[in-house]
Formats: structure tokens, C-alpha cells, sequence
């Protein structure tokens, strides 16, 4: 899940960021409104955590230019404007939550969750490939009925393969994806994580590998449920 956080105040940003890095999903930041617009031109994002009061473009003109986007992240509004009245006219203006500062962060997590699963391109919650059973939301995975104990970034990279699969991502979709803008386009991990993650898989391997192309998981599309 690739997050934009969009905060005038550095330190709540950074504090927001990390904690969601922490929790699997590939963050970016952005201090101003000019800064978010010129991200959000460049990347996909599904969740858009929108501060109200935003310097260079007012946080309610970036929520309607998102919500005109054919492909449109979901937007929560994150913002110390918490009556009823506040909430009532920024769900008018197209966000679809509405968080009052201060906030308890797991509730943050939660509905940011929440959230990336009502996205209309959103998968089904449970992903179903090759043996394997991957829940996002209770963050468990299950190959042949033998839980798996994955580091947050390999469970991150897994959960790509899957919901791509059958098709390829290259490693350079995975740092996209997994990681954020600030990911070094010449550095390994990629291909250390997915090292990782396939001794933990263990066999027959799931994930092959086309030079040139990308890693795919190795068996038929998703079955939903």
C-alpha cells in the first residue's frame, strides 16, 4: 500500500510517516500543498492522509483536485478542525474519513486500512495463491496450512507478488510499491528481500525470476473470497 502524507507541521509528519512505514506501507511526504499536487502527478497513491491547513494549495482545494482524478486515491482528512461542522464540510468536499487531531495512531492504521480496501480497485482481503493465504489486515500468512513469521517489508513484498500475480513486477515496481520515492533505484534490497522471503516460502519455490522482466509468484491468478 503506497501512502501520501500531507503535513505542514515536519515533526507530526515525520512521526506519522515512520509509524506507517512500521506497519508495512511505502510512505511519501509532502510539507505543502504545491509539494503534494507535484507528487501526486508523478506517483499512485492509495491513501492520501490530508492535513487542512495546508500552506501553497489550502488542503480543501488539493481534496477536490484528488477527487476529480479518474484514478483517485482515497483521502482522509487529518486535522485539529474536529467539530461536527468541520467533519460534515470536509466529507462534502470528497474526502472519504474525517480524523480530528490529536489521534490515537492505531485508529489512524485502522481506518488508513480501511480505506485502501474500499478503493474500488481494491483486491479482495484475503489473497490465495499457490498454497499460500495472505490477510493484510490481520497481517498473517499461511503457506499449506504452516504460518509464516515475515519481517514487515518481506510481507509487504509478498503481498505485491500477489495481488499482481500472475503477472510480473519488476524490482523497480517493488521499491515502488514496498518502499517509497526516497528508495535507491541501484540498491539490492529488492533482491535481498526477495532472498529472504523465498527460504521462508520454502519449497517448491512460488517466486521465479525472468532477467529482464521481474519476479512473479509462480501459480495461476488469485482466487478471491
Amino acid at each position: 500500500m503506497r501512502v501520501l502524507v500531507v503535513e505542514d507541521a515536519r515533526s507530526l509528519a515525520e512521526v506519522v510517516a515512520e509509524g506507517l512505514r512500521d506497519q508495512g506501507m511505502a510512505v511519501d511526504v509532502a510539507l505543502d500543498g504545491l509539494a503534494a499536487a507535484a507528487k501526486l502527478d508523478r506517483n499512485t497513491y492509495d491513501v492520501v492522509v490530508l492535513d487542512r491547513d495546508l500552506p501553497g494549495i489550502h488542503g480543501d482545494t488539493l481534496c477536490q483536485m484528488i477527487t476529480e482524478r479518474d484514478d483517485r486515491a482515497m483521502v482522509l482528512m487529518l486535522t485539529a478542525a474536529g467539530s461536527p461542522g468541520d467533519r460534515v464540510s470536509g466529507l462534502t468536499l470528497g474526502a472519504d474519513d474525517y480524523l480530528a487531531k490529536p489521534f490515537h495512531f492505531p485508529e489512524l492504521i485502522l481506518r488508513i486500512r480501511s480505506l485502501a480496501r474500499r478503493k474500488p480497485t481494491s483486491l479482495a482481503r484475503t489473497l490465495h495463491v499457490a498454497g499460500l493465504e495472505l490477510d493484510p489486515v490481520r497481517r498473517t500468512t499461511v503457506r499449506d496450512g504452516r504460518p509464516l513469521e515475515l519481517s514487515v517489508k518481506e510481507f509487504a513484498v509478498l503481498e505485491a507478488l500477489l495481488r499482481a500475480s500472475p503477472g510480473f513486477l519488476s524490482a523497480e515496481d517493488l521499491l515502488e510499491q514496498v518502499w517509497d520515492e526516497n528508495a535507491d533505484p541501484f540498491t539490492n534490497t529488492v533482491t535481498v528481500t526477495v532472498g529472504r522471503l523465498r527460504r521462508k516460502l520454502g519449497s517448491p519455490a512460488v517466486i521465479t525470476t525472468t532477467p529482464g522482466v521481474g519476479y512473479r509468484i509462480a501459480e495461476g491468478p488469485i482466487r478471491k473470497r
